[in-house]
């Protein structure tokens, strides 16, 4: 069935077509809607879960982590500094193998306050063990939640997803979106039965110290378990491509790049907006294209490196900064193809911080640089974009 939803009407309804049995949420904008959603299908019965108000996103994870560890399916959903009051919690539940699925509605962190689109929330969690897509529609949204539950509750992952969709331009946005029948989504994904589990009759230890000649080989294995969802997450999005018809680019989702003289690397939903933009450069006769990067955990190193001998530039646009080095997604796609034997010009292109608009002008502007850098190489491997002040307005 086909409705008329937003963003976050899309991770509600991801989330009930999921059967999530605990939903444990504090309310935060731009998440807010989402979790009402959710009270409401608890409410009336439409969805079968216990629904858990709490006091803080830090006891939202908790609850999650708690009713998980006891063999419940759970999700939640925040944004920004919600998450970020997280962060001890999000690395308890990927070390303690927990698959929750969590929506993150990406939002500039404070000071100063702001509430629109921004990745700094999301990429500073990138170390926490959670595995991270980012969405370029409301249907992506929907589809994806769907999908984490299959690969994370894989014995060889057992780890928790942040499905992330950008603040107010999906999150509030009302787009057509495909709503499978329950039965259908019940075929794709069964119910939750974890291995391990709090069962009554049955002692077992959970969370317990572990002396040094063990703590390591615990984060070996969940190094093997990201590892094994880089697989996981391909196989499962063909399988979800057979049932449902939709099929979403697996960990990097490469557009018109064949032939491209030069790549846009970017996440989230300017990839849209790049798309129509990469379509208007080419019939001016530009070869360009875009590399949309839909995992950023796990990063699709080996799609970058068989990339790397094909192009003569990547242009990596980065919606957050990490101070003191450059662009995340810059420095992950430079050190992907560190040793490759050919390698493009990569230049890193920060821009939309806070919400502010990356507009179809300021990408074509990116494309046109990066078919000049790519030829003479990158005086500045960082530059900020549409900065007051700042030489490269592009507006």
């Amino acid at each position: 069935m086909r409705m008329v939803m937003t963003g976050n009407y899309a991770s509600a309804y991801g989330a009930k077509l999921a059967r999530a049995e605990v939903i444990a949420a504090y309310p935060i904008t731009p998440q807010t809607s989402i979790v009402e959603k959710l009270a409401e299908f608890v409410s009336s019965g439409e969805l079968k879960a216990k629904f858990i108000p709490v006091e803080s996103e830090h006891s939202a994870m908790a609850a999650c982590i708690a009713a998980q560890t006891a063999g419940a399916r759970t999700y939640t959903a925040t944004s920004s500094q919600g998450l970020t009051l997280m962060h001890e919690v999000l690395m308890w539940a990927s070390g303690a193998r927990l698959p929750i699925v969590m929506t993150n509605v990406s939002r500039a962190m404070a000071p100063p306050w702001n509430v629109w689109a921004d990745h700094m929330d999301t990429v500073a969690q990138r170390d926490t063990g959670w595995l991270q897509f980012f969405c370029r529609s409301n249907q992506e949204v929907l589809d994806t939640i769907i999908m984490a539950y299959k690969i994370c509750e894989t014995s060889g992952v057992m780890l928790p997803a942040m499905i992330v969709e950008d603040a107010f331009i999906l999150s509030h946005t009302s787009e057509p979106v495909d709503v499978p029948e329950q039965a259908l989504v019940d075929s794709f994904l069964p119910a939750y039965s974890p291995e391990l589990k709090i069962e009554v009759g049955k002692p077992m230890g959970f969370g317990s110290l572990v002396k040094p000649d063990q703590y390591m080989e615990f984060r070996y294995k969940a190094m093997l378990g990201m590892k094994e969802a880089r697989e996981r997450i391909l196989r499962v999005e063909q399988e979800f491509k057979h049932i449902f018809g939709r099929e979403h680019g697996g960990l990097l989702d490469l557009y018109k790049c064949a032939d491209a003289d030069v790549i846009m690397a970017a996440a989230g939903s300017v990839a849209a907006t790049a798309m129509d933009v990469v379509d208007a450069m080419r019939a001016k006769g530009m070869r360009v294209g875009l590399a949309r990067i839909r995992a950023f955990r796990p990063f699709p190193h080996e799609e970058f490196r068989s990339l790397a001998g094909k192009t003569e530039g990547i242009a990596v646009l980065d919606r957050s900064f990490t101070f003191g080095a450059a662009g995340a997604m810059f420095t992950e796609v430079k050190s992907s193809i560190y040793s490759c034997q050919k390698r493009p010009v990569v230049k890193n292109y920060i821009a939309g911080l806070g919400g502010r608009d990356i507009t179809p002008k300021i990408l074509e502007k990116i494309f046109e640089d990066m078919l000049v850098v790519s030829k003479r190489g990158a005086e500045d491997e960082v530059e900020w974009v549409d900065v007051a002040g700042l030489p490269r307005r592009w507006r």
